[in-house]
Protein backbone atom coordinates (compact mmCIF):
# COMPACT_ATOMS: atom_id res chain seq x y z
CA UNK A 1 0.00 0.00 0.00
CA UNK A 2 0.80 3.42 -0.77
CA UNK A 3 0.06 6.82 1.34
CA UNK A 4 0.36 9.78 -0.01
CA UNK A 5 0.64 13.36 0.66
CA UNK A 6 1.08 16.54 -1.50
CA UNK A 7 2.18 20.15 -1.15
CA UNK A 8 1.70 22.90 -3.75
CA UNK A 9 3.50 26.87 -3.57
CA UNK A 10 2.38 28.96 -6.97
CA UNK A 11 4.97 30.97 -7.65
CA UNK A 12 2.49 34.09 -7.95
CA UNK A 13 0.43 32.96 -5.01
CA UNK A 14 -1.60 36.49 -4.68
CA UNK A 15 -2.58 36.78 -8.40
CA UNK A 16 -2.49 33.32 -10.14
CA UNK A 17 -2.95 30.95 -7.02
CA UNK A 18 -3.55 28.03 -9.25
CA UNK A 19 -0.22 28.63 -11.26
CA UNK A 20 0.49 26.50 -13.78
CA UNK A 21 1.31 22.95 -12.20
CA UNK A 22 -1.32 20.61 -11.70
CA UNK A 23 -1.67 17.46 -9.60
CA UNK A 24 -3.67 14.59 -7.37
CA UNK A 25 -3.74 11.73 -5.37
CA UNK A 26 -5.96 8.78 -5.72
CA UNK A 27 -5.89 6.46 -2.95
CA UNK A 28 -8.55 4.14 -4.39
CA UNK A 29 -6.08 2.95 -7.32
CA UNK A 30 -2.68 4.12 -5.62
CA UNK A 31 -1.45 6.30 -8.16
CA UNK A 32 -0.61 9.95 -7.48
CA UNK A 33 0.30 11.90 -10.98
CA UNK A 34 1.10 15.51 -11.83
CA UNK A 35 1.98 17.85 -14.27
CA UNK A 36 3.93 21.55 -14.89
CA UNK A 37 2.32 23.56 -17.95
CA UNK A 38 4.55 25.44 -19.97
CA UNK A 39 5.15 28.76 -18.46
CA UNK A 40 5.96 29.89 -22.12
CA UNK A 41 2.59 30.23 -23.26
CA UNK A 42 1.56 33.07 -21.28
CA UNK A 43 3.29 35.17 -23.65
CA UNK A 44 1.02 34.58 -25.85
CA UNK A 45 -1.62 35.22 -23.64
CA UNK A 46 -2.73 31.37 -22.67
CA UNK A 47 -3.34 30.35 -19.31
CA UNK A 48 -0.16 28.36 -19.15
CA UNK A 49 -1.69 26.21 -16.15
CA UNK A 50 -4.77 25.23 -18.49
CA UNK A 51 -3.09 22.51 -20.43
CA UNK A 52 -1.59 20.63 -17.01
CA UNK A 53 -5.34 20.98 -15.34
CA UNK A 54 -6.91 19.07 -17.91
CA UNK A 55 -4.54 16.98 -18.41
CA UNK A 56 -4.64 15.84 -14.91
CA UNK A 57 -8.21 15.46 -14.48
CA UNK A 58 -8.25 13.54 -17.94
CA UNK A 59 -5.80 11.31 -16.39
CA UNK A 60 -7.47 10.75 -12.81
CA UNK A 61 -10.85 10.24 -15.07
CA UNK A 62 -9.32 7.10 -16.97
CA UNK A 63 -7.84 5.88 -13.71
CA UNK A 64 -11.13 5.31 -11.95
CA UNK A 65 -11.58 3.24 -15.27
CA UNK A 66 -9.10 0.58 -14.92
CA UNK A 67 -9.42 -2.86 -13.41
CA UNK A 68 -8.58 -2.81 -9.48
CA UNK A 69 -4.98 -2.39 -8.81
CA UNK A 70 -3.64 -2.60 -12.57
CA UNK A 71 -3.37 1.10 -13.51
CA UNK A 72 -1.27 0.64 -16.64
CA UNK A 73 -0.05 4.30 -16.50
CA UNK A 74 0.72 4.96 -20.11
CA UNK A 75 -3.07 3.94 -21.05
CA UNK A 76 -4.00 6.33 -18.98
CA UNK A 77 -1.30 9.32 -20.45
CA UNK A 78 -2.41 8.27 -23.62
CA UNK A 79 -5.99 8.59 -22.62
CA UNK A 80 -5.61 11.67 -20.53
CA UNK A 81 -3.76 13.27 -23.97
CA UNK A 82 -6.38 12.55 -26.67
CA UNK A 83 -9.17 13.76 -24.34
CA UNK A 84 -6.67 17.00 -23.42
CA UNK A 85 -7.96 20.02 -25.95
CA UNK A 86 -6.86 23.29 -23.95
CA UNK A 87 -4.32 25.46 -25.53
CA UNK A 88 -0.86 24.98 -23.93
CA UNK A 89 1.58 21.85 -23.29
CA UNK A 90 3.11 20.77 -20.09
CA UNK A 91 5.19 17.74 -18.89
CA UNK A 92 3.85 14.91 -16.99
CA UNK A 93 4.73 12.28 -14.37
CA UNK A 94 2.39 8.94 -13.77
CA UNK A 95 3.62 6.68 -10.81
CA UNK A 96 1.29 3.55 -9.68
CA UNK A 97 1.72 0.85 -7.16
CA UNK A 98 0.84 -2.53 -8.27
CA UNK A 99 0.65 -5.92 -6.36
CA UNK A 100 3.77 -7.00 -5.82
CA UNK A 101 5.40 -3.67 -5.03
CA UNK A 102 6.02 -3.02 -8.21
CA UNK A 103 5.95 0.62 -9.07
CA UNK A 104 5.00 1.59 -12.47
CA UNK A 105 5.72 4.91 -14.14
CA UNK A 106 5.22 7.06 -16.91
CA UNK A 107 7.46 10.67 -17.33
CA UNK A 108 7.23 12.86 -20.14
CA UNK A 109 9.85 16.04 -19.82
CA UNK A 110 11.77 17.68 -16.24
CA UNK A 111 8.87 16.49 -13.61
CA UNK A 112 10.13 13.32 -12.33
CA UNK A 113 10.43 11.43 -8.38
CA UNK A 114 13.04 9.82 -6.67
CA UNK A 115 12.83 6.75 -5.01
CA UNK A 116 14.86 6.84 -1.14
CA UNK A 117 15.40 3.86 1.06
CA UNK A 118 16.71 3.62 3.92
CA UNK A 119 17.81 7.42 4.10
CA UNK A 120 19.55 7.02 -0.04
CA UNK A 121 18.45 7.49 -2.89
CA UNK A 122 18.10 4.42 -5.00
CA UNK A 123 16.69 5.95 -8.30
CA UNK A 124 16.45 9.58 -9.86
CA UNK A 125 13.63 9.84 -13.47
CA UNK A 126 16.29 11.32 -15.85
CA UNK A 127 15.09 14.14 -17.26
CA UNK A 128 13.62 14.92 -21.21
CA UNK A 129 14.91 18.14 -23.00
CA UNK A 130 15.27 18.98 -26.35
CA UNK A 131 17.65 21.75 -25.28
CA UNK A 132 18.46 24.04 -21.80
CA UNK A 133 14.92 24.78 -20.13
CA UNK A 134 12.96 23.28 -23.35
CA UNK A 135 11.64 19.87 -21.91
CA UNK A 136 9.99 17.28 -23.91
CA UNK A 137 6.01 18.48 -23.53
CA UNK A 138 2.52 17.06 -24.28
CA UNK A 139 0.12 19.30 -26.40
CA UNK A 140 -1.58 19.36 -29.57
CA UNK A 141 0.50 21.72 -31.72
CA UNK A 142 2.27 20.20 -34.79
CA UNK A 143 5.86 19.92 -32.60
CA UNK A 144 4.62 19.09 -29.47
CA UNK A 145 5.55 15.47 -28.01
CA UNK A 146 3.66 12.30 -27.92
CA UNK A 147 3.08 10.16 -25.09
CA UNK A 148 4.89 7.14 -26.82
CA UNK A 149 7.95 9.29 -26.29
CA UNK A 150 7.82 9.46 -22.25
CA UNK A 151 9.77 7.43 -20.55
CA UNK A 152 8.43 3.98 -18.67
CA UNK A 153 9.64 3.31 -15.84
CA UNK A 154 9.21 -0.11 -13.55
CA UNK A 155 10.85 -0.29 -10.07
CA UNK A 156 10.50 -2.82 -7.11
CA UNK A 157 9.66 -1.28 -3.88
CA UNK A 158 10.09 -2.05 -0.28
CA UNK A 159 7.86 -0.91 2.75
CA UNK A 160 9.44 1.30 4.16
CA UNK A 161 10.63 3.37 0.81
CA UNK A 162 9.61 6.58 0.40
CA UNK A 163 8.71 8.02 -3.16
CA UNK A 164 9.45 12.21 -3.35
CA UNK A 165 7.58 13.01 -6.78
CA UNK A 166 7.50 16.87 -8.01
CA UNK A 167 7.68 19.86 -10.96
CA UNK A 168 11.09 21.90 -11.82
CA UNK A 169 10.41 23.76 -9.33
CA UNK A 170 11.47 21.19 -7.16
CA UNK A 171 14.12 19.84 -8.95
CA UNK A 172 15.49 23.01 -10.22
CA UNK A 173 16.18 24.47 -6.44
CA UNK A 174 17.28 21.27 -4.39
CA UNK A 175 19.91 18.94 -5.11
CA UNK A 176 19.41 15.56 -4.65
CA UNK A 177 21.65 15.92 -1.22
CA UNK A 178 19.30 18.91 -0.26
CA UNK A 179 16.28 16.46 -1.07
CA UNK A 180 17.41 14.03 0.97
CA UNK A 181 18.50 15.65 3.87
CA UNK A 182 15.37 17.65 4.22
CA UNK A 183 13.05 14.75 3.50
CA UNK A 184 14.65 12.97 6.39
CA UNK A 185 13.72 15.10 9.19
CA UNK A 186 9.99 13.87 8.55
CA UNK A 187 10.79 10.13 7.21
CA UNK A 188 12.35 9.12 10.30
CA UNK A 189 10.18 10.24 12.63
CA UNK A 190 7.38 8.73 10.56
CA UNK A 191 5.44 12.33 9.42
CA UNK A 192 2.81 11.51 7.01
CA UNK A 193 4.29 12.25 3.75
CA UNK A 194 1.40 15.22 3.31
CA UNK A 195 3.90 16.63 6.17
CA UNK A 196 7.40 15.74 4.67
CA UNK A 197 5.79 17.53 1.36
CA UNK A 198 5.39 20.64 2.94
CA UNK A 199 8.88 20.73 4.43
CA UNK A 200 10.26 19.99 0.86
CA UNK A 201 8.37 22.37 -0.91
CA UNK A 202 9.02 24.96 1.96
CA UNK A 203 12.85 24.72 1.27
CA UNK A 204 12.23 24.69 -2.23
CA UNK A 205 10.29 27.88 -2.29
CA UNK A 206 13.04 29.56 0.11
CA UNK A 207 16.17 28.76 -2.46
CA UNK A 208 13.99 29.91 -5.40
CA UNK A 209 13.97 32.87 -3.58
CA UNK A 210 17.33 33.51 -2.59
CA UNK A 211 19.43 35.34 -5.12
CA UNK A 212 22.74 33.87 -4.35
CA UNK A 213 21.74 30.09 -4.16
CA UNK A 214 23.78 27.45 -5.57
CA UNK A 215 21.10 25.21 -7.63
CA UNK A 216 21.11 22.47 -10.19
CA UNK A 217 19.67 25.20 -12.46
CA UNK A 218 22.09 27.41 -12.00
CA UNK A 219 25.44 24.75 -12.24
CA UNK A 220 22.50 23.54 -15.08
CA UNK A 221 22.50 27.01 -17.14
CA UNK A 222 26.41 27.46 -16.42
CA UNK A 223 26.93 24.45 -18.58
CA UNK A 224 24.72 25.80 -21.58
CA UNK A 225 26.42 28.85 -21.50
CA UNK A 226 23.31 30.93 -20.41
CA UNK A 227 24.10 33.60 -17.05
CA UNK A 228 21.50 32.42 -14.85
CA UNK A 229 22.63 33.06 -10.65
CA UNK A 230 20.61 31.95 -7.75
CA UNK A 231 17.15 30.24 -7.44
CA UNK A 232 14.98 29.79 -9.96
CA UNK A 233 10.90 31.47 -9.20
CA UNK A 234 8.84 28.38 -10.27
CA UNK A 235 5.83 26.49 -9.16
CA UNK A 236 6.46 24.48 -6.84
CA UNK A 237 4.65 20.57 -6.54
CA UNK A 238 6.10 18.26 -4.14
CA UNK A 239 3.89 14.67 -3.66
CA UNK A 240 5.70 12.37 -0.89
CA UNK A 241 4.48 8.61 -1.05
CA UNK A 242 5.73 5.92 1.36
CA UNK A 243 5.16 2.52 0.59
CA UNK A 244 4.10 0.36 3.54
CA UNK A 245 2.94 -2.75 4.93
CA UNK A 246 0.53 -4.87 3.45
Amino acid sequence: MMLSGSFYIAKDRDSRPQGDDSHFICEEKQTIGLADGVGGWSSQGVDAGLYARELMNNSLLAILTQPGRQVDPMKVLNEAFRKTKAEGSSTACIITLQEGNILHAVNMGDSGFMLIRQGAAIYKSPIQQHSFNFPYQLGNCANSNKPWQAQVIQLAVEPGDVIIAGSDGLFDNLSESQILETAAAGIEPGLHPEEVAWAVAQQAYHVSMDKEAVTPFMQASIMAGKGHIGGKRDDITVVVSRILDT
